[in-house]
């Protein structure tokens, strides 16, 4: 069956709106209390992996998001929740490529992993933002390609930390 780009699925707009609530999330953390701000992410986190699983892709499409976010902006938005969780934000990662060649734990940093995914979220609204749909589309696919790539696993990763603050705090 044929896709008809020319339109959004329902999926897309979707993937748009939670973008867009995922960015507004990550912006607000300086005035986020910690307790809620996690649990904004462990609700946001599952629901953007599972409709970013689900986007139907353009077939052979070579688009790719502008970077729209710069390096100072992505630094303040990353030591503003870095802040916000204090001692919290460190976690060892498993998942590192050169986990299995080390005999010490290798950390990560929840709000770097956030960040991460706060710049592809905001170059992917900023890049979708006032185009014709064939190009939103090329857009979501370029971003699922990212997905599948990169940010998909560090948003695992990260949410893997995310619940054991939310569940192993008293």
């Amino acid at each position: 069956m044929e896709e008809d780009f020319d339109k959004l699925s329902t999926n897309s707009i979707a993937f748009i709106g939670l973008a867009s609530e995922y960015c507004k999330a990550v912006e607000a953390a300086r005035e986020s209390e910690p307790d809620a701000f996690i649990d904004t992410m462990s609700r946001l986190l599952p629901r953007l992996y599972i409709v970013a699983t689900d986007i139907k892709t353009i077939p052979d499409a070579d688009s790719y998001l502008y970077q729209s976010m710069d390096k100072d902006y992505y630094e303040s938005v990353r030591h503003n929740m870095e802040m916000l969780l204090g001692p919290d934000d460190t976690y060892l990662e498993v998942f590192e490529a050169d986990m299995k060649y080390s005999d010490t734990p290798i950390s990560a940093s929840i709000a770097e992993g956030l960040a991460d995914i706060y710049q592809e979220m905001f170059n992917f609204i900023a890049s979708v933002r006032d185009v014709p749909n064939l190009l939103a589309n090329e857009m979501i696919s370029a971003c699922k390609e990212d997905f599948e790539s990169f940010w998909g696993m560090t948003l695992c990763n990260v949410l893997r930390a995310i619940h054991n603050i939310r569940y192993s705090h008293e």
